[in-house]
């Protein structure tokens, strides 16, 4: 991908809505919804602390993956409260202004 991989973040976006309303025993995605809210969440927040751990040691190969951990995480708990990864990027956009 010519832009640094970054549109992939749309086509992932749009997967995980997706997969919503797949079959948990079939999709990861789809048990994360499953479980709820709460699961969601708190797998947002362990990916964070594995990330900021593996930040902490310097490996920068687990640092890169710890972050997509985190960002798939994310999207999912975006998706989850019909928050679009546009929106998020809005609100950076506003607070530069």
């Amino acid at each position: 991908m010519t832009d640094g991989g970054i549109g992939y973040l749309a086509e992932l976006e749009k997967t995980i809505e997706a997969r919503k309303s797949a079959t948990p025993d079939r999709s990861y995605t789809a048990r994360l919804y499953a479980a709820g809210r709460s699961r969601i969440a708190q797998k947002v927040g362990e990916e964070a602390l594995e990330l900021a751990l593996a930040s902490v040691q310097g490996d920068r190969q687990r640092i890169v993956s710890e972050a997509a951990d985190l960002v798939y995480h994310l999207l999912v708990l975006l998706r989850d409260h019909d928050i679009a990864l546009a929106d998020v990027a809005g609100e950076l956009g506003h607070r530069q202004r």
